[in-house]
C-alpha cells in the first residue's frame, strides 16, 4: 500500500536590520497570518544587549501562491532576506 506524502512549506526570514525593518515585517506577517501555521522568532538578546539581526521561521499552509507573494514582499524590504522550501514527508 503506498504511503501518503504530505508536503510542508517552511520559510526562513533573516532580518539584518531588526529595528528598521520590524514594523514592515510584522505588517506583512499579520497580512498573511491566515497562511502561517507556526511562527518562531529568534535573536540574540541578553540583558541590555539586543542583536540587530533576527531569524524568523514560518510553517506555511494553504495557498502556495500566497507563500510566494509573502516571500517576494519580504525580500523587497531593505535588510530582509526570505527563502522557502517544500518538504515531502
Amino acid at each position: 500500500m503506498p504511503k501518503d506524502i504530505t508536503v510542508r512549506t517552511v520559510m526562513a526570514v533573516l532580518v539584518d536590520k531588526r529595528e528598521q525593518a520590524a514594523v514592515e515585517v510584522q505588517k506583512l506577517l499579520t497580512e498573511y497570518g491566515c497562511y502561517i501555521k507556526t511562527r518562531l522568532g529568534l535573536h540574540e538578546g541578553a540583558g541590555q544587549y539586543c542583536s540587530p539581526v533576527g531569524l524568523i521561521i514560518l510553517e506555511l499552509v494553504d495557498d502556495e501562491t500566497k507563500h510566494e507573494e509573502l516571500c517576494q514582499k519580504l525580500n523587497a524590504i531593505d535588510g530582509v532576506q526570505a527563502k522557502y522550501m517544500k518538504l515531502e514527508v
